[in-house]
């Protein structure tokens, strides 16, 4: 098995691995405790197997001796049926297997031999029959009989209320772990979703600072970082929006009186076009700066949302040609977040690539799939990702002064913000895909069945 397959069986959240964890201390706990305990009572037992072997022994020695010749026979039935313990005449060509080399049946071995004589032999089967044999003699000349007593007194056992005691306490253990270790990476939990949320572009509820000292100080310190951010966020966004207004006021009155005073048709129009694309500019830059957090999620219908879009596009440009797969009658995305996002991406096929574009949708297991495709000339792969910062350009279009190189990192951020993604790839027939991901699952609440076709 490789490394990859034992990785399959290994839990990825913190909780489980805590959890098999803890359970496998348990269980090599009982393990250890379970070895300890047969190790302690093997002695003892093997002690008493020997006391008894010779007991029987003895006590059949004394029988035989003292009782009646004619007697004997209705003796040993009585051994045999009372006890279990059998007699049988020793002969040389006996099949003799010997006991084990355990520890058990040497110390039980040992013990017996202290009380029977060194002389004394042990077998764990005679001509077939298993069982504990000793042999012994009447008059201590030879070894004259085989004594077989039940193979039940050397079978290894545990005695059942162990067994009990010992499962349920695994059990107990295991029941009080699991809500201990859920409660110990709770906080880790909430803390890890709230940090999913920030880096989304959402300003998530202040985590509770709650657990052990270490968590309420982690909890303390993400709080206080999201606090900071939203408030530089809010403060970048209102000095934005200052600048706005003070930049579109001399814009304004710039394209009035150029409107007014030039004279010339061609300049009068280049002039106003200069004020429109530095109004155009300074709109993407608050659309970067604003952010798209504060933006509640609402149901939408994503295939109308991109026949709408695909219509205001043809005013400017060709008609993107549309292939609206088959999805949920009503998704739930942030609109306006979404609606810029597409229409960057409609409006960097335009000005980048080239005809005939085509928009496509479709469901992909979880995900919602926007394609927007161009046939233009593309993009080096070892820029693909690099494009998608803010600020940045690609050589051949740096001439092109109507780009700010934030279109495609607002495409990221809402992308992000939908807990979704953003990527750019070649078509093997020439030009761009740009591919966005939703997670439908997102803000989804319930599945309908009234889809687009």
């Amino acid at each position: 098995m490789t490394g990859g397959d034992t990785r399959m069986f290994i839990p990825q959240t913190l909780f489980g691995r805590t959890f098999l964890l803890v359970s496998l201390l348990i269980f090599v706990s009982g393990g250890s405790w379970f070895a300890l305990f047969s190790l302690a009572e093997r002695e003892p037992r093997a002690l008493q197997l020997a006391e008894l072997t010779a007991s029987m022994v003895n006590l059949t020695r004394a029988a035989l001796v003292a009782a009646d010749p004619a007697k004997r026979l209705a003796l040993l039935r009585d051994l045999a049926d009372s006890e279990g313990v059998h007699l049988y005449p020793r002969e040389d060509s006996d099949a003799v297997i010997p006991l084990p080399g355990t520890y058990f049946f040497d110390t039980m071995k040992q013990a017996a031999l202290e009380r029977l004589g060194p002389r004394t032999r042990f077998a764990s089967e005679v001509n077939g029959l298993p069982g504990v044999w000793v042999s012994f003699s009447i008059d201590d000349d030879d070894n004259d009989y085989w004594l077989m007593l039940p193979g039940e007194h050397a079978r290894e056992f545990v005695p059942g209320q162990w067994l009990g005691w010992g499962a349920a306490s695994l059990a107990l253990a295991l029941f009080v772990a699991w809500p201990t270790v859920f409660r110990v990476t709770r906080p880790l939990r909430a803390l890890a979703a709230a940090a999913r949320a920030l880096g989304e572009g959402r300003y998530p509820e202040p985590v509770r600072e709650s657990g052990a000292s270490e968590l309420r100080r982690v909890a303390e310190a993400f709080n206080r970082m999201s606090d900071d951010l939203k408030q530089n966020a809010a403060e970048r966004a209102l000095v934005l929006a200052g600048l706005s207004h003070d930049l579109r006021t001399p814009l304004a009155r710039l394209r009035l009186e150029s409107e007014l005073s030039i004279a010339d048709d061609l300049a009068r129009e280049a002039a106003i076009a200069d004020i429109e694309q530095m109004d155009a500019i300074i709109s993407q830059f608050l659309d970067y700066a604003r952010g798209e957090g504060d933006e509640a999620p609402e149901e939408a219908d994503i295939n109308a949302l991109v026949e709408q879009l695909a219509a205001r596009h043809a005013r400017v440009s060709a008609a993107p040609r549309l292939d609206l797969g088959r999805l949920p009658g009503k998704t739930r995305v942030r609109p306006k977040a979404l609606t810029r996002a597409l229409v960057n991406l409609l409006d960097n096929a335009r000005k980048y690539g080239a005809e005939p574009f085509a928009v496509s949708t479709r469901r992909e297991r979880d995900e919602i799939v926007i394609d927007i495709a161009d046939s233009g000339p593309g993009v080096p792969e070892t820029e693909l990702e690099w494009i998608k910062r803010p600020f940045t350009r690609l050589e051949s279009a740096r001439t092109d002064t109507t780009g700010t190189g934030l279109g495609l990192a607002i495409v990221e951020r809402v992308a992000r913000l939908h807990g979704g993604g953003f990527e750019l790839r070649n078509r093997p027939e020439g030009g761009l895909i740009a591919r966005l991901r939703l997670p439908r699952g997102q803000f989804q609440r319930a599945e309908r069945g009234d889809g687009r076709q």
